[in-house]
């Protein structure tokens, strides 16, 4: 009978201390979220370097024009741009032909090669497409975003300092259909707190693909792109190898959107499924430390097996409150995303959701990803399966 208490002590204490880490959680991401944004990148107007700007192109995304296009009205004086795609047959290479015809003030490059280096075609297409840059500053940013004329003169600020290797950004989204919206509902409201948190307590030692800014010589110094050409999560692997190195990583403080494209049940889940599975095989220890950021579930838990109890409600409520507070003050007043401003009231949905995801992350090592499956190693590298990928693709992986 003893033991029986005293299990029944433990398993009350697990959710409570859950709940009460969570909370402590959010409350620093509160902190870490002001004091980021209550500073602001210093502009030097005469650091102006060279700069290629890296685009992989698959498909046309949702408003793909006005997206690409964005890069083109950059209020900075030395600046070329090169889109990469895989094949001839892309739907998406009219609309980089159109804007090549409305800009021929901008150096404006397009590189068709199906040359593979590795599993991730977008990393064989940006490999093949810095064979025509010459610039000092390699800038690589996803062809579903979209940003303002002082995007670049903001972002190149950091690699003012001799230190730095990789500047990255923040992003809101931008969304057509109630499947993004709640895809979407997450980034806002927990995965960019947990960057906020991350930059706060070490810095930065990852990058997102919506922008990842370096110096070439860096690249090179970490094996180029040859050296990320299997990982899934590549954006992190370019992010990361620099501060191996002994570089600094920084958060630029331009925010730029993230145009997403409408999409179906299965396509949603696919995507949301590869990224937690990515993140679980790039940094293993952080995601299982995610476990104490549910305070969502964990108050839940602690509500039932307290069955309904007033003390139960109060941890609920307590947890709930300071999980608003975090999701609005970083995703509403901060970084301004439409989705947190329409749909924060759905935020408790969501996290059940995302804590659904995150324990498939610990099981899954399947991937979808482009219409091809891949089996994800404990590093994060990408095994294809043979049926899956072009004959091109094969034969570099052997």
């Amino acid at each position: 009978m003893t033991r029986l208490v005293e299990s029944l002590d433990y398993l009350l204490f697990l959710p409570l201390f859950l709940c009460l880490s969570a909370i402590g959680y959010y409350g620093y991401a509160i902190y870490a979220a002001h004091r980021f944004f209550s500073q602001i990148d210093p502009i030097d107007p005469n650091f102006h370097p060279s700069v290629s700007i890296l685009k992989p192109v698959c498909g046309s995304d949702r408003d793909a024009y006005k997206n690409l296009a964005s890069f083109c009205g950059q209020d900075y004086p030395n600046y070329q741009i090169i889109f990469a795609v895989h094949d001839w047959a892309d739907s998406g290479i009219d609309v980089i032909k159109q804007i090549i015809r409305d800009f021929p003030a901008i150096d404006i490059q397009l590189v068709v090669s199906d040359r593979a280096i590795g599993t991730n075609r977008k990393v064989s297409n940006v490999a093949n497409a810095i064979t025509k840059a010459h610039g000092e500053i390699i800038l690589l940013a996803d062809s579903d975003v979209y940003v303002e004329p002082n995007y670049l003169q903001q972002v190149v600020q950091p690699l003012n300092n001799p230190r730095v290797g990789v500047v990255t950004c923040l992003y809101r989204s931008i969304t057509e259909g109630w499947l993004t919206e709640l895809e979407a509902l997450s980034s806002a409201t927990e995965f960019l707190a947990g960057v906020l948190v991350s930059n706060e307590l070490e810095g930065v030692k990852f990058a997102m693909g919506q922008t990842i800014v370096m110096r070439r010589s860096v690249l090179e110094e970490i094996g180029g792109f040859a050296a990320i050409a299997d990982y899934l999560a590549d954006d992190f692997q370019l992010g990361y190898l620099p501060t191996q190195a002994g570089y600094e990583g920084v958060l630029s403080h331009h925010i730029v959107d993230h145009v997403m494209a409408t999409s179906t049940f299965v396509g949603a889940l696919q995507r949301q499924l590869r990224w937690m599975v990515g993140i679980r095989a790039s940094r293993p220890w952080g995601y299982l430390g995610l476990i104490f950021t549910y305070g969502t579930v964990a108050s839940l838990w602690f509500l039932l097996i307290t069955a309904g109890s007033l003390f139960g409600w109060i941890i609920l409520i307590i947890t709930w409150t300071m999980r608003l507070a975090m999701a609005w003050f970083i995703g509403v007043k901060s970084i301004r995303d439409p989705v947190a401003e329409k749909l924060l009231w759905l935020m408790p949905l969501r996290d059940l959701i995302s804590f659904a995801l995150w324990c498939y992350g610990f099981i899954g090592n399947t991937i979808k990803w482009r219409d091809h499956q891949f089996k994800l190693t404990r590093k994060g590298e990408l095994v294809a399966y043979p049926s899956s990928l072009p004959e091109k693709v094969k034969s570099v992986i052997g």
